[in-house]
């Protein structure tokens, strides 16, 4: 059957059960992505907003004084709707490139075709439906041209530190001395603050946590019955670590896939399945990041708060 299919199997067999995040992002999921990034307590979408609106100037400048003819890679790239302000940043600057937005949602990749060529029509723009790595590993095979890399949006907070370490050394692998890495961060704050974040009062968190099951249950003619779950969120300060969960209200057993490969799994009240981390960082934990993966840092962008910064990288 499919990845999808084999990625929840060996999930929810393991102990303790887990989902992976990067299967939110069907249609349903990114629309109510998109609702949450505009909620009161989202602030995280808000933060890093006022910095490409605000310095997008600033930041093209530090780009096209290293180079002025690149590829410009965004992985992960949602709507682009901060990306597009440092888009027209950058060809405000004169300078010549193809944006190549990769996202796992096929939807994200076609909205973005249609859209952004209407908002910059001097834009070329080419995207790719896949995987991070393995769609970056294509693009620097195809392209010998010096590359942009962004990776926004706190995106490498949904990894836990060993991971986020080993997916900026795969990237870093993949890049030539001098290429940048701009990247996206959350920093720690004050603990209600981020938990508010993953708690919503309108429930768009849980909505989105919820929509993996039913995915599942559209993609993989599943039996679960979403009111038999709620969601709950913890945020642990010392280690920066915000985590979802979804919790069973009763034992029950799911269902899904189809045939010989129909697999049924047991759940006991209260137990958990893990959904997504999002882990907030210091700057001395960014450096630290950086330097432990291959990287310079250039310079910190952040916002007036200082609850969010985007960092330039740069490849040595």
């Amino acid at each position: 059957m499919s990845k999808f299919y084999d990625d929840v199997k060996q999930g929810l067999s393991s102990d303790p059960k887990r989902l992976y995040s990067k299967y939110f992002y069907d249609k349903v999921g990114d629309a109510i992505f998109q609702q949450l990034m505009y909620s009161p307590e989202y602030y995280l979408s808000k933060c890093e907003l006022e910095i490409l609106q605000q310095q997008s100037a600033n930041i093209a400048d530090q780009v096209t004084s290293r180079f002025n003819e690149f590829d410009l890679i965004e992985l992960g790239a949602g709507d682009a709707s901060k990306a597009v302000f440092l888009l027209q940043g950058l060809l405000d600057k004169g300078a010549a490139f193809t944006y190549y937005p990769v996202d796992i949602s096929q939807n994200v990749i076609e909205q973005l075709e249609n859209k952004l060529p209407k908002i910059l029509p001097s834009i070329q723009i080419k995207g790719l439906n896949g995987e991070y790595i393995s769609t970056l590993k294509q693009l620097t095979e195809q392209s010998s041209k010096p590359k942009l890399i962004l990776f926004l949006g706190s995106n490498i907070g949904n990894m836990n530190l060993e991971e986020a370490v080993l997916f900026c050394e795969k990237v870093q692998e993949l890049m030539k001395p001098g290429d940048l890495f701009f990247i996206g961060f959350d920093l720690k704050k004050n603990p209600f603050t981020i938990l508010a974040a993953y708690n919503d009062k309108a429930g768009l968190t849980r909505d989105f946590n919820l929509n993996l099951l039913s995915r599942i249950n559209s993609d993989l003619s599943g039996d679960f019955d979403l009111d038999a779950f709620y969601h709950y969120p913890n945020y642990d300060p010392i280690t920066g670590a915000c985590k979802s969960y979804l919790i069973s209200t009763k034992d029950q057993e799911v269902s899904f896939g189809i045939g010989k490969d129909r697999l049924t799994i047991q759940f006991k009240q209260h137990e958990t399945v893990f959904m997504e981390i999002s882990k907030k960082y210091s700057i001395d934990e960014i450096e630290e990041l950086a330097f432990s993966s291959g990287f310079q840092i250039t310079n910190h962008f952040l916002d007036s708060k200082k609850w969010f910064v985007d960092s330039l990288w740069k490849k040595s």
